[in-house]
């Protein structure tokens, strides 16, 4: 049997590319070819295929992977399924603890902009590149939001008069005070998780149990 079980693995490009690959590494298995091929996506003998995070869950409800790993916060916005949508169908199975960080409300600081403005308009407006977490956020507290999606720094909504709120990832918290931004709220911790098609977790089983055993005992 391979270091991966025969698994197909559905591995994340970006952030936590590096740890994952460490990670599989104290598993037994070599990752030096995924390493030394950025543009390569499939490695077969290794049973492993790379994508973007946010692309992990999709190959994994659709059984193109057995398994996955990504980040919790791309869970949880899949999870929060838009009008009309289903969520994704897969298991979460193992919290792997690395990629830590968390999915915060922040604002300009000093008197918070947010606040005032739901008390004067009833309404806040908030830009975020996770539309579906800040609209769930907001509607389980009760407050009215006009959520706008941006696909760049989101920092500079605030910056710019566009909106008084900003939902996103903080990792350090760095980023934030170098555009003069507060945290006013967290909404998630967030870390690398390992994701199951639910047929696989089946009818590979056995594989699947000991890969986390394994993960787990790391």
């Amino acid at each position: 049997m391979s270091p991966t079980n025969d698994l197909i693995i559905a591995l994340p490009r970006g952030a936590l590319f590096e740890p994952t690959l460490d990670r599989l590494d104290r598993l037994g298995v070599d990752t030096s070819e995924v390493r030394a091929n950025d543009r390569k996506l499939v490695f077969e003998e290794l049973g492993i295929i790379t994508m973007r995070p946010s692309d992990v869950p999709t190959y994994v409800e659709a059984g193109a992977a057995d398994v996955g790993i990504t980040g919790k916060d791309v869970l949880l916005e899949q999870a929060s399924p838009a009008a009309g949508e289903a969520r994704r169908d897969v298991y979460e199975l193992v919290d792997l603890g690395y990629g830590r960080c968390t999915m915060v409300l922040a604002t300009a600081g000093g008197p918070d902009p947010a606040l005032a403005a739901l008390r004067r308009l009833g309404i806040v407006r908030v830009a975020t590149k996770y539309p579906r977490i800040a609209a769930s956020h907001f509607e389980e507290t009760g407050r009215q939001a006009e959520i706008i999606e941006v696909k760049g720094s989101v920092e500079l909504a605030p910056l710019t008069g566009l909106v008084e709120a900003i939902v996103d990832l903080s990792a350090t918290g760095r980023t934030l005070g170098e555009h003069q931004l507060v945290v006013r709220e967290e909404i998630a911790r967030c870390t690398a998780r390992l994701i199951a098609n639910p047929v696989a977790h089946k009818l590979k089983a056995r594989a699947i149990d000991d890969l986390v055993e394994r993960l787990r005992a790391d």
